[in-house]
């Protein structure tokens, strides 16, 4: 799956380069060195749709967003899939996870944030800097920014370590941590895409073992991924991300442990974006995305969400 990605990635570069490059040929020597702009509005939010973008909240602006994800359409892997998704309406009965989240911007570049994840009862704190903007004459090719965040679980020390023997307890194992770079490129009007080089380290997991290599799951986990988004309209766009995990212990696991793929549909309408989006992952925190897919897109286990985005001047 990473392969097709990446060979769309690159087989998309030249044709979303031909028109930047057309224009750069047109450029005289004296324009050249006209000083650069700031390339702006790379993606619409702070999302693409599971992954982040490299937008950050503007200065004394507040950022909130609710993040809602229901429960399978479908699921072929019961034995009478169609009545099963009927009864559940196929998934609008059954919410897999809720996100409420503040974003605040302290200045253009540097974004602090908190939410609360209905999904492992998981409370967060975010930080993203964005430190280098593309430039329109390519001076600065791509924009890129850091994202860091802190997950918390307030679930019951009973559920926490479910199924471990005589458990020795600990607050520390309640933490969960994401570190992110987020490379990316406005290409033109219409196309944007970035790269997402991602760690994920866990405190606290269970043993458990991959028993067709062996592999133990690891506190530790590193993932790449990739976004887009494409314009059709002032107000609509299609955007897509996918991850790629690095983890023996997933790799063909009889458990089943699944890269995230999301795919949805952006519309703005005056102060709010709207995104409707489908999507095979559980959770949208992406420290537990990454590590606890198990759903696939292949037996239709995909779940309908949307994103709300509503931003104020503090």
């Amino acid at each position: 799956m990473l392969k097709h990605f990446l060979a769309l990635f690159v087989f998309i570069l030249p044709f979303a380069g031909w028109s930047q490059e057309d224009l750069l040929g047109m450029v005289s020597d004296s324009a050249k060195k006209a000083p650069s702009r700031k390339v702006y509005a790379t993606f619409k939010t702070t999302r693409v749709v599971s992954a982040q973008t490299i937008e950050t909240v503007r200065k004394r602006n507040l950022d909130f967003r609710i993040t809602h994800r229901f429960g399978n359409l479908y699921n072929n892997t019961l034995p009478n899939a169609l009545n099963d998704a009927a009864h559940k309406f196929f998934g609008m009965d059954n919410i897999s996870d809720v996100r409420l989240s503040f974003d605040y911007g302290i200045t253009d570049d540097i974004t602090v944030g908190i939410g609360r994840s209905k999904y492992r009862e998981m409370y967060d704190g975010t930080f993203k800097w964005r430190f280098l903007t593309q430039r329109e004459n390519n001076s600065v090719p791509v924009s890129v920014c850091f994202y860091g965040n802190v997950g918390y679980t307030s679930m019951t020390t009973d559920n926490l370590y479910a199924g471990v023997i005589r458990p020795k307890t600990n607050e520390a194992h309640r933490f969960q941590y994401l570190s992110q770079f987020i490379i990316a490129r406005k290409f033109s009007k219409r196309l944007s895409l970035e790269l997402l080089p991602t760690y994920v380290h866990r405190n606290f997991i269970k043993q458990q073992v991959n028993t067709r290599n062996g592999k133990e799951d690891q506190n530790d986990l590193f993932s790449l991924g990739i976004g887009g988004r494409i314009k059709l309209s002032p107000r609509f766009a299609l955007v897509a991300d996918y991850f790629y995990n690095f983890s023996d212990f997933q790799r063909n696991n009889p458990a089943g442990f699944y890269n995230p793929l999301s795919v949805g549909v952006e519309i703005e309408t005056g102060g709010h974006v709207f995104h409707v989006n489908f999507c095979n992952s559980t959770a949208i925190l992406e420290s537990s995305m990454l590590t606890s897919t198990q759903d696939t897109w292949k037996s239709g286990q995909i779940k309908l969400g949307f994103n709300i985005s509503r931003w104020f001047v503090l």
